[in-house]
């Protein structure tokens, strides 16, 4: 090492040991500052809690809220939880606003098999807002649990000047129903005269209690009834929504797919604003929908004065609801007045006559099926025996394609169409023979579509693979949402699609107009499409309907089977065709319409082509 770089790295040793004690140094002094800065700021924290213990002993008392003492004594204080039950179930109420707490169903439970609660605990607040010298909302106080039976439960919260609100609640000994008595006793002096109307509010937070998310959410609503009125009104059917109804109605319905929270006022709400929101799927609580009522009913001022309420917790059952004779039941979706007036007078009573019988509600399901079939067979059958003679007469369609083969020619194609008619004429073919059970059959299929997913007979109730036929059944869980199909897949779904396919094959398929361009495209969708739409549709639906189809679908496929075995012989077809040829036909108006019909487009044809 040279005698520069030894200057250097001495130099460099000097300069690093000069700073750190420079460092040492200025650390020891900022400590000490700290230190000292610490002692003045806890002096003066001292200082400043005996100012504010002294400034605290020197303020005035807070004022009250109410001028009533006895209102401000029990304002805001932690309520009791009481209540009433019965076989069917057990309502909770809260002495904090004398209200509502919690509605537990004993008969029913979740699809998770845990207890079915309408609202669960704290999940519904009801209140009465009234001007009584100062404006009160009955849910800010405490009333006292004055009487108490097996039955029912007396709540009061008294007045200074006297007098008191009283709300007592009876349930009915084996049932859904709660009679409220909200009373003002002794407030004739309390209440102004000039006052003429209260608010009532009843909020509910109605949970999840099905499989399927939006089966449950699509058959889920608010409804309101106009007394006097046929059925009532649907509100946020599936979807949030709100209404204001600035005219008198009766009751009001928080709908669950299967459950219901019923308002009613015998007396009549005055107006009201009532609004439903619909949860998420993904909803942390498992909420279904927050709903709310805003009413108001008029008050008359007096001494004692008496407003009954009536309350229903429970499922929607149509006897059950119907039984209230309010018209509870038109809240379940039955379909218009054609398809609800067969579901109510038909189907219904054939479910129920069966259930007294047979507990297996897949068996139901299968008996109710066959009788429809049977009920329906006259009609079906002109139909059915129809198709089996169109295919017999398949060599004679085809021997008409060929005499008049081109496509393009309009004059050969009307020819052809009214040789095809005249055969069809001979046979006794009728061409419209489909439309008239297609006619019938069409509103009962509606009927059960919208009967199975509404019935709560079948909710819980399993057969086969299926656990709970009121939802879909899934044999498979993709564990993630793929568009159109859902999260699962339904076997009942895909062998009914399947099964509506083989349908469509064997009634289309050898139909003399398969091998018609212009056919090609109704075969299509009879074959492919409509057995694929319905798969999508009904895989998420009820597989009580999935089943249904799918049964409809085999008997008749039976039927058709058995026609063209046993009922239509193709070679009696045949001859009949022979032995009327060279005979007059006599002609229907249907058509002596369509040949007037065919010779007005000839001659059009004839002029066209001239020109």
């Amino acid at each position: 090492m040279d005698k520069n770089s030894l200057i250097g790295f001495v130099l460099i040793a000097g300069i690093l040991l000069g700073f750190s004690l420079y460092q040492n140094d200025r650390a020891k002094k900022n400590a000490a500052e700290n230190q000292a800065s610490t002692e003045v700021v806890l002096e003066s924290r001292d200082v400043a809690a005996d100012s504010v213990a002294e400034s605290l002993d020197t303020l005035p008392a807070v004022q009250a809220v109410f001028k009533d003492s006895l209102l401000q004594a029990v304002h805001g204080q932690e309520g009791e939880i009481v209540s009433l039950e019965n076989d069917r179930i057990k309502v909770e109420f809260n002495t904090r606003g004398a209200q509502p707490y919690s509605a537990l169903v004993k008969d029913y439970y979740n699809y998770d098999s845990t207890q079915l609660y309408i609202f669960k605990p704290n999940g519904s607040e009801y209140s009465i807002s009234i001007y009584a010298g100062e404006y009160i909302n009955t849910a800010d106080f405490v009333f006292q649990l004055c009487e108490r039976t097996s039955n029912s439960l007396t709540m009061r919260l008294p007045f200074a000047a006297g007098g008191y609100i009283q709300q007592k609640y009876t349930l009915e000994e084996d049932g859904y129903l709660i009679k409220n008595e909200l009373s003002f006793m002794g407030l004739g002096n309390v209440i102004p005269r000039n006052v003429n109307s209260l608010d009532v509010d009843f909020s509910v937070l109605i949970p999840r209690m099905e499989k399927g998310y939006k089966n449950e959410v699509q058959y889920s609503k608010l409804d309101y009834y106009f007394d006097g009125e046929k059925k009532p009104v649907e509100l946020a059917k599936g979807r949030s929504g709100s209404k204001r109804i600035d005219s008198k109605l009766s009751w009001f319905s928080f709908h669950q797919q299967f459950f219901s929270a019923i308002m009613r006022c015998p007396d009549e709400f005055s107006s009201g604003e009532l609004s439903a929101t619909f949860m998420s799927q993904d909803d942390p609580e498992r909420n279904l929908m927050a709903c709310e009522a805003r009413m108001r009913k008029e008050f008359k001022p007096g001494e004692d004065v008496v407003i009954p309420f009536e309350f229903y917790f429970g499922p929607n059952h149509y006897q059950t609801l119907k039984s209230y004779d309010q018209k509870y039941e038109k809240t379940i979706p039955l379909g218009g007045w054609l398809v609800g007036w067969f579901t109510k007078y038909v189907i219904i009573p054939l479910f129920n006559f069966l259930h007294r019988f047979i507990d297996n509600f897949g068996i139901i399901i299968l008996l109710m099926t066959i009788v429809i079939k049977i009920v329906v067979l006259p009609f079906t059958y002109k139909s059915y025996a129809s198709s089996a003679k169109m295919q017999a007469l398949k060599p004679e369609i085809e021997k008409i394609n060929a005499k008049y083969p081109n496509a393009n020619n309009q004059q050969e194609q009307l020819k052809k169409q009214q040789a095809t008619m005249e055969l069809y004429k001979r046979a006794d073919v009728s061409v419209m023979g489909g439309c008239l059970p297609t006619l019938l059959t069409f509103p009962i299929l509606w009927a059960m579509f919208r009967f199975f997913p509404a019935s709560i007979e079948l909710r819980q109730q399993g057969f086969l693979w299926a656990d709970d036929l009121s939802t879909y059944d899934s044999i498979v869980d993709f564990g993630t949402r793929i568009p159109l199909l859902g999260d699962h897949l339904s076997l009942f779904a895909l062998l009914m699609a399947v099964v509506m396919w083989l349908y469509s094959k064997m009634t289309m398929s050898n139909q003399p107009s398969a091998s018609d361009p212009s056919a090609k495209s109704m075969q299509i969708m009879s074959v492919w499409m409509m057995p694929i739409m319905m798969f999508f549709i009904c895989n998420n639906l009820s597989a009580g309907l999935s089943y249904y189809y799918l049964l409809s679908q085999l008997i008749a496929m039976i039927e058709v089977w058995v026609i063209k075995k046993y009922c239509v012989d193709p070679a009696k077809v045949l001859a009949k065709v022979e032995a009327s040829k060279g005979k007059p036909l006599p002609k229907s108006k249907w058509q002596q319409r369509l040949e007037e019909a065919q010779k007005l487009q000839q001659q059009q044809a004839k002029q066209n082509a001239r020109r």
